[in-house]
C-alpha cells in the first residue's frame, strides 16, 4: 500500500519533534524541514523511510544524509535569509532544497552527472527557483560567484580548500566535514576581518569529497 500525503505530513511533524529532542533550536531551520517534502529526493521504494532519522541510499554510491545531520549543518551556517550560498555536494537536492528556503540564493555544484539532473529535477518539480546548479568539481567552489556569505560542504574532505576559503566573504561561515574516509569532524570556519576562526561541531561520517583539492 503507497503512502499518502497525510501519511507523510505526519511522519515530517515527527521527524521535526524528534530533530527538537536532538538539540536543533533554530526556529527557521525546524519551519524549513517541516516544510520540504523529504520523500520526493530519495528513491521510490525508500519512500516509507524517508522521514527516519537514517541516511538513504540515492545510487552510484552516494547517500542522503539524516535529517539530524541536515538539520546539524544548516544550523551551523546562522542564516538569515539574505544570504548568498554555496553548496558543495548537491546529492539528492534535498540539502539544496532546504538552504533556499533560508538564503537569498543558492549556489550548488555536483560531479556526478545522475544526480546532477536528477536533482535539478526534482528541485524544479517542486519550483523552487532560487538556486543555480553546477556539474564539475566542488572542490573548487565557483569562483565566478564568490564571494560567498555561506558555503556548506556535503562531503568529507581529507583537509579544507583552499579555494573555498578564498571564496568564503567577511564574517562568512563555511561547515564542512573534514578528517580520514572512515570518521570526520564537522568544522565550522568563520572568516573575522583579521582571521580564520576554526570550531570542531560533532563527529561524522561522510561520503568522501572527490576532486583536485579532495580524494583521488
Amino acid at each position: 500500500m503507497s503512502l499518502g500525503p497525510d501519511i507523510m505530513q505526519i511522519a515530517r511533524r515527527r521527524m521535526v519533534e524528534a530533530l527538537k529532542r536532538d538539540g536543533i533550536t533554530d526556529p527557521q531551520v525546524l519551519e524549513a524541514m517541516g516544510e520540504i517534502p523529504r520523500q520526493f529526493f530519495v528513491e521510490e521504494s525508500l519512500r516509507n523511510q524517508a522521514y527516519d532519522n537514517n541516511p538513504l541510499n540515492i545510487g552510484m554510491q552516494q547517500t542522503i544524509s539524516q535529517p539530524t545531520m541536515v538539520a546539524t549543518m544548516t544550523q551551523a551556517l546562522s542564516l538569515s535569509g539574505r544570504e548568498k550560498v554555496l553548496e558543495i555536494g548537491t546529492g539528492s537536492g534535498y540539502q539544496t532544497a532546504i538552504l533556499a528556503q533560508l538564503s537569498d540564493w543558492v549556489y550548488s555544484v555536483e560531479l556526478i552527472s545522475g544526480l546532477y539532473y536528477r536533482a535539478r529535477d526534482v528541485l524544479e518539480k517542486l519550483r523552487i527557483f532560487n538556486i543555480n546548479l553546477m556539474m564539475g568539481d566542488g572542490s573548487l567552489g565557483w569562483p565566478e560567484k564568490a564571494p560567498f556569505d555561506a558555503i556548506m560542504v556535503t562531503a568529507g574532505a581529507p583537509q579544507i580548500p583552499e579555494p573555498l576559503l578564498a571564496q568564503l566573504a567577511e564574517n562568512g561561515r563555511l561547515v564542512i566535514p573534514v578528517g580520514p574516509a572512515g570518521m570526520q569532524t564537522l568544522v565550522r570556519i568563520t572568516r573575522t576581518p583579521d582571521k580564520l576562526v576554526r570550531e570542531d561541531l560533532v563527529g561524522c561520517r561522510f561520503v568522501p569529497l572527490k576532486g583536485r583539492h579532495g580524494w583521488a
